[in-house]
């Protein structure tokens, strides 16, 4: 592969996905796509796959809980947790670990310790709202 290949990798269309989901937190490739196709209408779903895919190789994005077997790209590369809403699908960061892992651990017992980041999940303010009216 040569200089000129890679070098039109970062494209215009590459900063834009790059920025989107700096910009909202989290994102999937249809919201990608949805959110940027006003600006760029000739943005495909194969190429908004293949920005994703690349940055999440580059270490520039990595993957979120998923939303409905959906994958989905996280824009905070630091160690953290999420809270996710089971009505809406809506995703939040949160740092759960040095409080919950403890406790989740000692309740699983047998010296079992948990690795990773958490997902916890239940219902956002706006959709508990909904189901209240």
């Amino acid at each position: 592969m040569n200089k000129t290949s890679v070098a039109s990798r970062t494209t215009k269309y590459t900063a834009a996905v790059a920025d989107y989901v700096l910009r909202v937190g989290h994102a999937t490739n249809a919201e990608i796509l949805a959110a940027l196709h006003t600006d760029y209408p000739d943005l495909s779903a194969t190429t908004v796959h293949r920005i994703t895919c690349r940055l999440a190789g580059r270490g520039k994005l990595q993957l979120a809980p998923s939303l409905s077997n959906t994958m989905r790209y996280d824009a905070n590369l630091e160690p953290h947790d999420h809270f996710m809403c089971n009505g809406c699908g809506m995703l939040k960061d949160a740092k759960l670990g040095n409080v919950i892992r403890p406790i989740i651990e000692r309740e699983i017992g047998d010296g079992c310790s948990i690795s990773g980041s958490l997902t916890v999940s239940g219902v956002c303010k706006k959709c508990n709202q909904q189901r209240s009216n």
